[in-house]
Formats: structure tokens, C-alpha cells, sequence
């Protein structure tokens, strides 16, 4: 009779020991994410820097990964790298040539990451020059930065690969949220190692408001976020706030829209972070 409570009891501690474990691992963070960003040069990058800042947080709590961010881009080495799964470039791009290293070194030992809007730009001649070669032309493949629409406007956009990880659960097209939409010298869709997850849809023309008529787009292809095949990562030209630039309402330069204040878009940005941070 002892035996065989002893043997009950075993087998008990051993279901609690593996309910422990179980309790454990789904306490666990799931992928660690870095953010880093600047948040200096221009009203809507900051205002939508802070607003990612807000954001990303609220949705690690719900989705189970950690969200730490730096505006200290002298992090952007190996040993600091190594600690998370996930590094996101917010609204710039690394300068000094160590920093570049880091991260080139990074992606190619299986780093994953996301950026947004302006951490693709670059432009010669400019306060933001293309001199990263690897970063623009291999990594992203998009070349310099040719044109852009304003003022900020929404789009319709239309998925391209509805078989992707990265769009399922979207619709064949949805409207995202108000953005300044970029386009680039290099035609993504002549690259092989480029897969085009969004682009503007033909129903979003007339595209800005201007004033200026090139800014406006009536036709065209503009791809506007894509994955490079050999790399874990994820480009999304979101990531530009409207901002009262004419101070129509007071003198605050207030925001007059979010980014992540669209179910749709921040489904796409949920999926494309989860995939990246899957091992």
C-alpha cells in the first residue's frame, strides 16, 4: 500500500513539475525586439517615433515578446546585438562605419529586421547621402530614394503574395493609414531576391494632395513594403505622421494622424514581427 502511494506521489510531483515547465515556457518571452531610432530631424518621424514607443510596448504585453529602445546608436554592436532577436531601425539608419559593420555582420549570421519609412532613405547629394552601398542596393534593394507624394495622405493598398505568413488574415486591398509614400530608383520587381508584400493599388490615384503637381501620382507601380529573400527581414515605407506643418489649428504643430490607428496596417506589422521573430 505504501508502494503504491509513493508511486501516486511521484507520479503527481512529476504532472506539477511539468506544469511548471509548461507555466514557465509560456512565461517566456517568445523573441526579444530592439528598437532604435533618432527622433530629431523632422516633426512627423518624432511624432510617429513617440508613437511607436507607446505602441509597440502595449503590444509585447499582449503578444508575448520584450520591446526595449535606444537612441544610442553606439549599441548597434555585436555583444549588445546578441541579446535580442529582432532589431527595428524606426526613422533612420546607422552612420559610423563600426555601427554599419554590427549590423551588416548581424543580418548575415540569421539577425531579423524591421524599418521603417526613412531608415531607407538616401539621397546624393543631401544631408542623407547614398554612401552604404550594401544597405541600399543589396540589403533593401531599392537604391536611392526618387520621389515622393505629400501632403500625408491614406492609400489603398493591395496585397501581392496573399500566401505569406506576413498577409494572411488581410484582404485582397485595404486602406492604410495616412503616410508621405516614397519612391525609389531601383525597380524592386526586376530583383529576384525581392518579394513585394504591399503595393499601392491603381484605385488610390489621383495620390496626394500637393501643392506641388509632381507630387501627385495618377499612375505607376510603388511598391511599399517587401522582404529580401536572403535576409530576415522586412521593409515598410509606413511611418509618417500628418503633422498641422501650416498651423491651421494653433501654434503645438500638432499630430492630425497615427499610424497605428488602423486595425489593417498593424495587422500586417503584427505578422511580419511575429515571422520575424520565429526560430
Amino acid at each position: 500500500m505504501k508502494t503504491a502511494f509513493k508511486g501516486l506521489a511521484t507520479v503527481v510531483a512529476l504532472f506539477a513539475l511539468v506544469a511548471i515547465g509548461a507555466a514557465a515556457d509560456a512565461a517566456k518571452p517568445k523573441f526579444k525586439v530592439i528598437a532604435f531610432y533618432t527622433a530629431k530631424a523632422d516633426l512627423a518621424h518624432i511624432s510617429f517615433v513617440h508613437e511607436a514607443n507607446h505602441w509597440f510596448p502595449e503590444m509585447a504585453k499582449k503578444y508575448n515578446f520584450t520591446y526595449d529602445s535606444t537612441n544610442n546608436w553606439n549599441n548597434l554592436n555585436m555583444a549588445f546585438l546578441s541579446k535580442y532577436q529582432v532589431v527595428l531601425f524606426l526613422d533612420t539608419r546607422p552612420e559610423q562605419p563600426e555601427q554599419r559593420a554590427a549590423f551588416e555582420a548581424y543580418m548575415k549570421g540569421g539577425g531579423a529586421w524591421m524599418g521603417f519609412h526613412f531608415a531607407a532613405f538616401a539621397l546624393s547629394p543631401s544631408g542623407v547621402p547614398q554612401n552604404w552601398d550594401w544597405y541600399h542596393n543589396e540589403f533593401l534593394g531599392s537604391g536611392q530614394y526618387s520621389s515622393n507624394t505629400w501632403r500625408p495622405t491614406s492609400a489603398v493598398l493591395r496585397v501581392e503574395n496573399k500566401r505569406s505568413d506576413i498577409t494572411k488574415g488581410l484582404p485582397a486591398t485595404f486602406t492604410a493609414a495616412p503616410n508621405e509614400w516614397y519612391r525609389w530608383e531601383k525597380n524592386l520587381r526586376q530583383n529576384a531576391a525581392i518579394e513585394i508584400l504591399l503595393s499601392v493599388d491603381t484605385s488610390s490615384f489621383p495620390l496626394g494632395t500637393g501643392p506641388k503637381p509632381n507630387e501627385i501620382w495618377h499612375s505607376g507601380d510603388y511598391p511599399v513594403a517587401w522582404r529580401n529573400k536572403n535576409y530576415r527581414m522586412v521593409y515598410v515605407n509606413m511611418g509618417h505622421n500628418d503633422m498641422d506643418y501650416e498651423h491651421k489649428f494653433d501654434n503645438t504643430n500638432r499630430t492630425l494622424s497615427y499610424t497605428f490607428h488602423n486595425s489593417m496596417q498593424n495587422k500586417f506589422l503584427l505578422n511580419a514581427l511575429q515571422w520575424l521573430g520565429k526560430r
